[in-house]
């Protein structure tokens, strides 16, 4: 309980920001191993290395250079070998000027955003780095939107960054992360830099790794027992049609302070619901307009059932659909005819289903409304079947 004394589910909900990054990253650690691997030889040896991070948004390549980064900086704090980083999103400074100044500033905040060519920040660079006696790794994150502008002189500028140096330690080395393999949109010179074997991928989560993902994110960000397991399973299923980590964090975000919103002790599915609704939704009152009065029907008594569930059996719902079926003056259907209704209804994304194994050897269907509140939905089906048809 807060000092107003409504309950307070959320802890640190900065565990909860794009920008927070784990100690630990779940279902990342091969990446970091690879990652390991390639820059080994940056602390044992001092030679510079490059290496391409890939994969589809929300599969963890920023986070995992980040955290990567950190641990680098850490290990070479330990063995006596100065380390640093940065992290320029390409996106936002999509210029090879503007890519340079942000690397300036990291050393001298008071440089000017003006009035120096590429060559004379890359100097600069050059004498920050050297002056200081450490080893640089520049993250170019969404490197690809750099290159597609024409940049790709400052690629080959920053993997040959040591060129001129005889002897002595290497000063930089080079992570490009990118939605797609952009290799081929390097020159002949860049690319000669960067060993292809050095491209490590990143898979969109599956289900069952997403739910792990929400869960560790839960126990750093909530108060312990408020998000109960089923919250977190709907989560998991709803983010995993895009594999998403970013998308499932921030649905568990607004699930959380829909929560403390309604003074509830726990995150609900009702919340997920209501969260996944404002993030993104496919649920639109034309789509459920355009279902007949059957289909209005399964899809009511879907909602009626769940309540406060994340999920329930097709059983559940035949039952309840034989009972909304009489209260609007409908003759139910036999069960095979409801099954084509629910299968119907969940082409449509209105519904899902998902089949699960029980400890009997039996398989049973669970459905879940992972779009909008169900009482949302409950209540605007039950207002179309009670207008007159005509």
């Amino acid at each position: 309980m807060n000092r107003y004394g409504s309950p307070k589910v959320l802890k640190d909900p900065a565990k909860l920001s794009f920008d927070y990054v784990p100690e630990r990253l779940v279902h990342r650690e091969r990446q970091m191993d690879r990652l390991r691997m390639i820059f080994r030889p940056v602390l044992e040896s001092g030679v510079s290395q490059t290496a391409l991070l890939i994969g589809n948004v929300g599969t963890g390549k920023t986070a995992t250079s980040k955290r990567f980064c950190l641990d680098l900086v850490r290990e070479g704090n330990e063995r006596g070998r100065p380390m640093d980083f940065v992290v320029v999103n390409c996106r936002q400074r999509s210029t090879e000027a503007a890519v340079l100044l942000r690397l300036v500033t990291h050393f001298d905040e008071r440089f000017p955003d003006r009035g120096f060519s590429t060559m004379e920040m890359l100097r600069a660079l050059r004498k920050h780095v050297e002056t200081r006696g450490l080893h640089l790794v520049v993250v170019l994150d969404e490197a690809d939107v750099l290159l597609r502008r024409g940049a790709g002189d400052l690629i080959y500028q920053l993997s040959r960054f040591d060129e001129e140096k005889i002897g002595g330690r290497a000063s930089l080395s080079l992570i490009l992360v990118s939605q797609k393999y952009l290799l081929d949109l390097l020159d002949p010179a860049s690319l000669s830099t960067f060993r292809r074997a050095n491209t490590i991928q990143f898979d969109r989560y599956t289900a069952p790794e997403l739910r792990d993902i929400v869960a560790e994110r839960a126990k750093l960000a909530f108060h312990p027992g408020t998000v109960p397991d089923e919250s977190i399973d709907l989560i998991a299923d709803i983010s995993a049609e895009f594999g998403d980590a970013r998308f499932a964090i921030e649905i568990l975000e607004k699930a959380g302070m829909l929560a403390e919103e309604e003074r509830s002790e726990q995150v609900t599915a009702e919340n997920v619901r209501a969260a996944k609704a404002f993030t993104y939704s496919v649920v639109t009152r034309s789509k459920v307009e355009g279902l007949d009065v059957q289909r209005r029907l399964v899809l009511l008594a879907t909602a009626r059932a769940m309540k406060d569930r994340a999920y329930v059996t097709t059983g559940e719902v035949e039952k309840m659909y034989h009972v909304v079926a009489e209260e609007h003056g409908q003759r139910p259907r036999g069960h095979t005819q409801f099954w084509a209704y629910l299968q119907a209804v969940s082409g449509e994304g209105l519904l899902e289903t998902k089949v699960s194994g029980d400890p009997s050897g039996g398989r049973t269907t669970y459905i879940s409304v992972p779009d909008i509140p169900v009482k949302v939905l409950s209540e605007m089906l039950e207002e179309m079947l009670s207008e007159p048809e005509d």
